[in-house]
């Protein structure tokens, strides 16, 4: 596997230098596995929903189209996040839609309840202002 410092440069159809990477941010309710006792899977399911519904509703943008060329699929960024619950996660969809942040907001059907959050690939330097207060997900799952 190849480190940071060999990805590819930022140019025409490449990721930018590792100052600048092409992410895309997922963002989780860490209620989903503390209170609800959500498992494993299931968690890491919405994450991947969120994160493949939002990559194909902008699958004609360029930099979208950057972070999935064949030359940068092993290079992808994602910055997997956690915000307390329901209400945080809202709450930031809200912010992101207001500011123009493309994102979709994942909603476990048939409840339609709402478990994750991801954006199309930004730019780091382009959204990373919009997720500075939360905290990287990083709490273990404790089998009950």
């Amino acid at each position: 596997m190849s480190s940071a410092a060999e990805a590819p440069q930022s140019g025409n159809g490449q990721l930018a230098a590792p100052s600048d990477p092409v992410v895309q941010y997922v963002v989780l309710r860490k209620d989903l596995w503390t209170d609800l006792k959500w498992p494993l899977g299931a968690v890491v399911a919405q994450a991947c929903h969120a994160s493949t519904a939002a990559l194909w509703s902008s699958r004609d943008d360029e930099v979208t189209n950057i972070y999935c060329a064949a030359e940068n699929i092993d290079h992808m960024h994602k910055v997997v996040l956690e915000v307390k619950g329901e209400t945080q996660l809202q709450n930031l969809s809200t912010k992101l839609s207001e500011a123009g942040v493309h994102h979709k907001l994942w909603l476990e059907q048939p409840e339609n309840y709402p478990t994750c959050l991801a954006t199309k690939p930004y730019r780091k330097s382009e959204v990373a202002a919009h997720f500075k207060k939360f905290n990287l997900c990083k709490s273990a799952l404790v089998a009950a």
